[in-house]
């Protein structure tokens, strides 16, 4: 076999449990694709959304519903050897790329606030804008099981909600489009684990800001949390899955409030109903 088929082959084989399986479950619990789908499978250049594409390559090979996929590459503005780099890991996986052009980076550079955020705010709207030029109904993102968790402990810890990431949404911008993360079952260590095993290398982070740091990260409240998490890890036996299945299994009847379609709601709305009933 070719390095590429070696590549391929063992997520089905070598990582079936711990990639593979967990990618079919997202998809089949969350009902991420349906019959006659077009998905845009959007990529950054790093390891998770290689593994992603990947991953449709080999369901579209075994899939028994028909469904298509356009694996899509957008360049906010990189420095040539990380598209280069981009490039040559497409070549090697034989993942056929279409690179959509952006000056994202060219923009956000100059902000001095929550420049990440509004980094991320353009580069979906660009990806939700060609997907629809394309003739798609979806994008997929690479979002892991551990980005859920941290994005869930950033919440809590430094906005005060309980929120996380969901495995798909509707945009409110694009009518008729999705968003979709079928990576949403799988852990980053087995996507580090698969990627050491063939001695892959992938961009980490190859936004400009980051550039001149030693290992290639912001120093990020997502980096906190990430830290945070593995001491916890330590301690509590399964605290990860619980983290992560605590927003599967919300109890309304013990929350002071909650939001439903933008709208706050409080438990006092109905309190004196269920305490004394109706009055007639």
């Amino acid at each position: 076999m070719t390095k590429a088929q070696e590549i391929e082959r063992s997520i089905i084989t070598t990582y079936r449990k711990r990639i593979w399986g967990p990618f079919l479950r997202a998809l089949k619990n969350y009902d991420l694709i349906r019959p006659n789908d077009h998905i845009a499978v959007c990529m950054s250049g790093g390891k998770d959304s290689f593994l992603m594409a990947k991953c449709f390559q080999e369901l579209l090979r075994h899939s028994d519903f028909p469904f298509q996929a356009t694996y899509m590459v957008m360049d906010p503005g990189y420095a040539p050897d990380h598209r280069q780099k981009i490039v040559e890991n497409a070549k090697l996986l034989n993942i056929p790329i279409e690179i959509v052009e952006s000056n994202i980076f060219q923009v956000t550079e100059v902000q001095e606030s929550k420049p990440c955020y509004l980094c991320a705010r353009m580069r979906r709207g660009v990806l939700y804008k060609k997907a629809m030029e394309l003739g798609c109904n979806k994008i997929a993102l690479g979002h892991h099981f551990d980005d859920v968790i941290e994005t869930t402990m950033m919440s809590m810890f430094y906005n005060g909600r309980f929120q996380s990431m969901m495995p798909k949404l509707k945009s409110e911008n694009y009518p008729r489009m999705e968003l979709i993360r079928p990576l949403y079952l799988v852990h980053e260590k087995d996507i580090i684990a698969w990627v050491s095993h063939h001695q892959l290398s992938f961009l980490k982070c190859a936004c400009k800001l980051t550039e001149s740091l030693k290992d290639g990260t912001m120093d990020s409240k997502r980096q906190e949390m990430k830290e945070w998490l593995k001491d916890l890890k330590k301690q509590i036996k399964g605290v990860d899955r619980n983290i992560f299945m605590s927003h599967h299994n919300v109890n309304l009847d013990t929350c002071v409030g909650y939001t439903k379609n933008r709208v706050y709601h409080t438990f006092l709305e109905d309190y004196e109903e269920e305490i004394y009933g109706t009055e007639e």
